[in-house]
């Protein structure tokens, strides 16, 4: 497997994402990105979890959503279990395709109590970033995930970002990006997420922001987006965007006055009988939504 210079990797994810990796008809014809470098991409939670890989791209492809984060454990199958050929093969399917593989999305934690389970978490964690690296994908989501009352903030928030660092040096032999998911009942709230990252130093340690309603708190939106937008990376997961419960349009015009160049990945959480339909809506939404502010 061929692997970038660790130097380079790490110029570029100081700036936020690099330069597009996307090329295509299908993405020059957008007008609307041609006025931004932020990208629409997929998450496969929930939409995308019954669907196998090529109904996967095929879906992407025609909703000209052309980038997707993978999920792990559904039925794509994308999984650290497979074999050398199968790697291959999944990264053919998508060189193969209009739509870039962004990354996996993983549930790895590293809050545990136990040092053991902390330890097989961070070594999972490991594999999915060489899987990740094997079917062309940049990068590997997970999570703080929690706080306990058995130990004190500090530490947990310590082991966390420790935890961080060791991945992210390792992703970045691997050309591959740790992406921390702003998740957890007490770990979703910026100033803590904040608190994580001030020890996750590393470069290649970097935050997916959530679009939680959590983000809202303390001062609001704005303030919590300032506290850790400089430690962005690649992805940011957003539900429907055109949902009023959140300031979507507030998020894109930061991401836009910011120059991102990275992700803004569809979690929706709706159950729609016609998915790919509203794949299709969502896309018209984004670009209706990224031209304003």
């Amino acid at each position: 497997m061929a692997t970038i210079d660790r130097k380079t990797f790490l110029n570029q994810i100081s700036l936020l994402a690099g330069a597009s990796l996307l090329t295509g008809p299908a993405f020059a014809a957008e007008s609307a990105t041609a006025k931004s470098a932020v990208k629409l991409g997929f998450v496969t939670y929930l939409w995308g979890k019954d669907w196998d890989l090529p109904t996967l791209i095929k879906n992407c492809a025609d909703t000209n959503i052309l980038g997707v984060e993978l999920r792990v454990e559904h039925a794509h199958n994308v999984m650290p279990e497979l074999n050398p050929a199968q790697r291959r093969e999944v990264k053919k399917r998508f060189a193969d395709s209009p739509v870039k593989l962004v990354g996996l999305g993983t549930n790895q934690q590293f809050d545990y109590i136990d040092p053991d389970k902390l330890k097989a978490s961070i070594e999972r964690t490991k594999e999915f970033i060489r899987l990740s690296a094997d079917v062309g994908g940049t990068g590997v989501k997970v999570k703080p995930n929690a706080l306990h009352k058995e130990v004190s903030v500090e530490k947990t928030v310590n082991q966390i970002g420790e935890s961080l660092n060791e991945l992210a040096r390792y992703a970045a032999d691997f050309g591959q990006q740790i992406r921390l998911e702003v998740h957890g009942e007490e770990t979703q709230e910026l100033p803590m997420t904040k608190r994580i990252m001030d020890v996750a130093t590393h470069p290649n340690a970097t935050i997916c922001w959530n679009c939680n309603p959590q983000d809202l708190n303390g001062k609001g939106f704005q303030a919590n987006f300032d506290l850790v937008k400089d430690r962005f990376g690649a992805t940011c997961h957003v539900r429907e965007l055109d949902r009023t419960d959140y300031p979507y349009q507030d998020l894109l015009n930061n991401l836009v006055a910011m120059n991102y160049k990275g992700w803004v990945l569809l979690e929706c959480h709706t159950n729609p009988a016609d998915k790919v339909a509203q794949m299709k809506a969502q896309r018209a939404v984004f670009d209706r939504m990224i031209t304003r502010g």
